[in-house]
């Protein structure tokens, strides 16, 4: 099981960066988004063809998650958890990928500590809780809806029009920022916050 847990968090990880890199537009999220996380109506989805489809790649998450700059730390967080050669398999998963920008949210030395050998299991736990069995789009979820993480905790959904929050077993918020990113193995959303499990 244990076996099954890290290839799927990390198939579902890796689908972040896969197609994530040229993608991720929040330049169409209003400046205010997110300074008032119960209120969902003032910030939006940006889909990544501006034509309500999902775009697809022709590579798997491992391949694609090397080139996505914008997405290196949490690369550096799979290879740290020891999740990062595990990311060619089938899926399907969804994965709710923290940006650079998201892990930067994360108290001062917290980053830093969990790529530290002596935290590898719990990096990968938090890993885990980003990830999703099977292929969610954002037209799927719907509001208070409960995921089940590959980790084994829960996520709810928030949701109003097209814009998607999850918040965590914490209390804490992430907004979707580009949706429905497919890849071989499974469905990416880029998210603006690092979810934290119990």
């Amino acid at each position: 099981m244990k076996t099954q847990l890290n290839q799927t968090l990390l198939v579902a990880l890796l689908a972040v960066g896969s197609t994530a890199y040229a993608q991720v537009d929040t330049s169409a999220r209003p400046a205010s988004a997110g300074t008032t996380p119960t209120v969902m109506g003032s910030s939006s989805v940006t889909r990544p063809t501006g034509g309500g489809e999902s775009k697809a790649t022709d590579k798997n998450l491992a391949d694609n998650l090397a080139g996505a700059s914008d997405f290196s730390t949490l690369q550096t967080a799979l290879v740290a958890s020891g999740l990062a050669d595990q990311a060619k398999g089938p899926g399907p998963y969804t994965v709710f990928a923290p940006s650079n920008a998201a892990f930067s949210k994360l108290p001062a030395g917290a980053l830093q500590s969990l790529t530290q050998a002596a935290n590898k299991n719990k990096l990968a736990g938090i890993l885990a809780y980003h990830v999703v069995s099977g292929n969610v789009m954002a037209s799927d979820l719907k509001d208070g809806q409960k995921l089940k993480t590959v980790g084994g905790g829960t996520l709810t959904v928030r949701k109003e029009g097209k814009a998607v929050m999850l918040t965590d077993a914490k209390g804490g918020s992430a907004m979707v920022t580009t949706a429905d990113i497919q890849a071989t193995n499974g469905t990416v959303h880029a998210i603006d916050s690092v979810l934290m499990p119990n």
